[in-house]
């Protein structure tokens, strides 16, 4: 039984990609063979010529909002909210900050025209809010929302970030984060992949904060992911199902979704659904046989999800080997490819 601890790693902070590279397929992409443990080290642009005709690449298309909101609180304190998901009665889950302010009957302010009262203070950090000023949350976030890039990336976001820390199908609005494994598809990339015959499929895993949550506890079972909204379409359903066996999730967020929708036969199933599924070792995965992802934190859910896929001990000697070749790390950094 494998501990929090079991998942670190040390990683030079000058290899924390602080910026994205010029040109998205130019990533560097670390290929590991599950199966024998080696390695190969080449590029994403690479990616058209591993991929055997006939196997489905299925990509998450869902869309990054600027969900991170900077107003003051009702004395005038500075304070932020990070919009998590609308729910069924139009309010709204965010993440605010600092949270011992933010009680109950308070607001954040953003603008003149915009504000928030908090409603309850749910678990995990989590409050419900509403929107009270003239905007609605939709028209609050096109006017004063911020890109809200992950923590590690210590710089403020620049106008780029709007398009850059978005995939290039990116469809749906709805995650608080990117999918980062598809930051490094170009058009041109997959215009090549279609080309030679790999049938390429969409769904939707809006991202939240639970995928990011840290795990606070060495003992794995007692961490709880919070939900986070999937979408499979019929199409998409049936174009991986008549594949079984030749599946590659672009993501970790695709692969939860796949494997969450898992029908008592090994079919995955249409239809919209929430998820809290947590992957680690050891783990059986149903549906994806491929894997492509980007380099994640040390005790993230991430990295136990990749680890329960290409192997604990092969994918740990396979990230001290990124680490030693200088591969950059993280959202903005290079790719990993199980096979």
């Amino acid at each position: 039984m494998h501990r929090l601890s079991d998942f670190d790693y040390t990683l030079p902070p000058e290899q924390i990609a602080q910026h994205p590279l010029p040109d998205r397929s130019a990533s560097r992409l670390l290929v590991l063979d599950r199966a024998t443990g080696e390695t190969r080290h080449l590029h994403f642009r690479d990616l058209p010529q591993l991929i055997p005709p006939g196997d489905v690449l299925v990509i998450n298309t869902s869309r990054v909002i600027p969900a991170r909101l900077h107003g003051k609180r009702d004395g005038g304190q500075p304070a932020e909210l990070l919009l998590v998901r609308e729910l069924p009665d139009s309010t709204w889950l965010g993440l605010g900050h600092p949270g011992g302010k933010l009680k109950p009957g308070r607001r954040v302010t953003f603008g003149d025209d915009s504000a928030v009262e908090i409603l309850e203070i749910l678990g995990g950090g989590l409050r419900r809010v509403r929107f009270v000023g003239s905007l609605d949350a939709r028209a609050t976030v096109a006017k004063y929302g911020e890109v809200p890039l992950p923590p590690y990336i210590t710089r403020a976001p620049t106008k780029a970030d709007q398009e850059r820390y978005q995939t290039v199908y990116a469809t749906h609005d709805g995650s608080v984060a990117a999918p980062t494994a598809g930051l490094h598809f170009t058009t041109d990339l997959l215009a090549r992949i279609h080309e030679q015959r790999t049938f390429v499929t969409a769904i939707d895993l809006h991202v939240g904060p639970g995928t990011f949550k840290p795990v606070e506890t060495d003992n794995l079972d007692e961490h709880t992911m919070h939900p986070e909204v999937y979408e499979i379409s019929a199409g998409a359903a049936s174009g991986i199902n008549h594949n079984r066996g030749r599946v590659w999730a672009v993501g970790t967020t695709v692969t939860r979704a796949l494997e969450s929708a898992v029908d008592a036969h090994g079919h995955v199933r249409a239809g919209t659904g929430e998820t809290s599924l947590f992957i680690r070792p050891p783990y059986d995965f149903t549906i994806v046989n491929r894997l492509i992802t980007n380099f994640h934190l040390p005790r993230s859910t991430l990295l136990m999800l990749v680890c329960a896929f290409g192997g604990y001990e092969r994918v740990m000697e396979a990230y001290r080997e990124a680490v030693q070749k200088g591969y950059r790390f993280y959202s903005y950094g290079d790719a990993m490819l199980i096979v």
